[in-house]
């Protein structure tokens, strides 16, 4: 009678193994989290929300140094820009020279802006105090800007107009085109904006194209946090 095969019993596998097979699981599950979080927030900050650092007191006493904005980037929309709103722009060829193309420095320091490490470059941050067709004035005998001959109320600014002391030092009138804004910066003492490109090509007028987004509110430092509003009287 022939002899039957034996049985084999399978072999267990070592404990050591199990433990390292269950780690690349968990490495494996880990990196495809990260990669999906990575890709989520890249879109959500191309497409949605940005953030940026404020690194100028041009904006002082509404924004101040140091501080983070969050900046809405389906700005300006269908109904374009708006007087009084806080917008983020690449000043490239306007307000500092069109340098025409990627560089080392810039690559680092967009890449430094895109890990919470510093500022993007050539960004500023300004009020929008006129947009196509509008016709900015400065000033009137009580030291108020005017927007096509109407006299603005702005409470944002560190002291209210006087003849002392009007909104801007530089008397000017600025039509402008389509496609364009006119900004300025609300400490008007110190703010570089559209008054000092006035004899430059464009005349101080910043193209709608290079808005970034529009700053809706402060998100850092934690104890400062705060809504940004826009509109003018």
């Amino acid at each position: 009678m022939p002899e039957s095969p034996e049985t084999s019993e399978p072999r267990s596998e070592p404990r050591g193994s199990r433990l390292l097979s269950r780690r690349r699981r968990w490495v494996y599950a880990g990196g495809v989290v990260l990669l999906f979080a990575i890709v989520l927030s890249t879109l959500i900050r191309v497409f949605a929300v940005d953030f940026y650092a404020v690194n100028q007191d041009s904006m002082d006493p509404t924004l101040r140094d140091g501080e983070r904005i969050a900046v809405a980037k389906n700005y300006p929309g269908d109904l374009g820009p708006q007087r009084g709103d806080i917008v983020v722009f690449d000043g490239e060829g306007s307000f500092t020279p069109y340098q025409g193309g990627p560089s080392m420095v810039r690559t680092l320091e967009t890449l430094g802006h895109w890990v919470g490490l510093g500022s993007a470059p050539d960004v500023y941050v300004k009020r929008v105090l006129g947009a196509e067709g509008d016709v900015v004035a400065c000033c009137t005998s009580s030291g108020e800007l005017t927007v096509n001959g109407e006299p603005l109320t702005e409470t944002y600014l560190s002291h209210e107009p006087s003849p002392e002391h009007p909104a801007s030092d530089l008397t000017f009138e600025a039509a402008i085109p389509e496609g364009r804004i006119w900004v300025m910066g609300d400490n008007r003492d110190t703010s570089v904006d559209s008054r000092d490109l006035l004899g430059a090509p464009g005349g101080g007028m910043i193209s709608e194209e290079r808005i970034i987004g529009l700053a809706t509110s402060v998100v850092w430092p934690w104890e400062d946090r705060r809504g940004l509003e826009g509109g003018l009287r």
